[in-house]
């Protein structure tokens, strides 16, 4: 009995700090969507479209105030120098920001990837360990159904087995959004459309491969479970 309640402890520990890890990522996330803004607002800037001189309303205000100062702004596309100097610095700004969130988010990514497979591993010898009692048939090492009367295996008890499950989908979910992340750092660039950047920011606030019923169940099972030593 007291092997299994170490590895319940195991896997209840590992569900802990995997969710831990999975609350830094998102605190990652919304801290970084803000670089991702200010690239798509400084690109907007750079590439705004020059005042339309064809038209005739247009022509007559140029035409009334053609000092030196608004010929020169309007022959640089409408953006002053100190515009275009600060908009470079925040897309230089911006673009670091996003690549040390890769770095720093792949770094969590790795823990998170090491705690599934530690999930993974408390199952398998779980389920080694009730094969094995099975075998030797100790029926002081079982745990019996109050209602069938028959063996339930430690591998096979719901909350176990639902922590595994959960912080395995989970994982592949983040996983696949880090990946939509990666793509969109990279692609980005001075060619970049402005229909890209909606699409790209959109989809960084939406992260479509999480779904909220899936970590919201991960969060219940978390929040509604008893430690294996009793403690909440």
């Amino acid at each position: 009995m007291e092997v299994r309640s170490e590895l319940k402890q195991n896997i209840y520990e590992i569900f802990k700090d995997f969710l831990t890890g999975i609350t830094k990522l998102e605190e990652l996330d919304n801290a970084t969507n803000i670089f991702l803004l200010r690239f798509q607002q400084g690109l907007c800037l750079l590439k705004r479209s020059p005042i339309v001189t064809s038209s005739k309303l247009i022509e007559n205000i140029l035409k009334n105030n053609e000092t030196r100062r608004l010929k020169s702004y309007v022959e640089a596309g409408c953006i002053n120098i100190d515009d275009a100097a600060r908009s470079t610095r925040d897309l230089h700004t911006s673009l670091s920001g996003l690549s040390d969130h890769l770095i720093k988010a792949q770094s969590l990514l790795s823990d998170l990837e090491r705690l599934t497979d530690d999930a993974a591993l408390a199952i398998e010898t779980a389920t080694k360990l009730s094969t094995q009692l099975d075998e030797e048939s100790s029926d002081d090492l079982r745990q019996v159904t109050s209602e069938e009367n028959e063996t339930v295996p430690f591998a096979q008890e719901p909350e176990v087995t639902e922590y595994a499950t959960v912080i395995a989908v989970v994982y592949s979910m983040v996983k696949q959004n880090y990946v939509m992340q990666e793509k969109v750092v990279r692609s980005l660039s001075l060619k970049t459309s402005f229909d890209e950047l909606d699409t790209y920011t959109l989809m960084w606030s939406l992260r479509p491969f999480v779904e909220d019923e899936i970590m919201n169940r991960a969060w219940k099972l978390f929040l509604h479970s008893d430690e294996p030593s009793g403690r909440r």
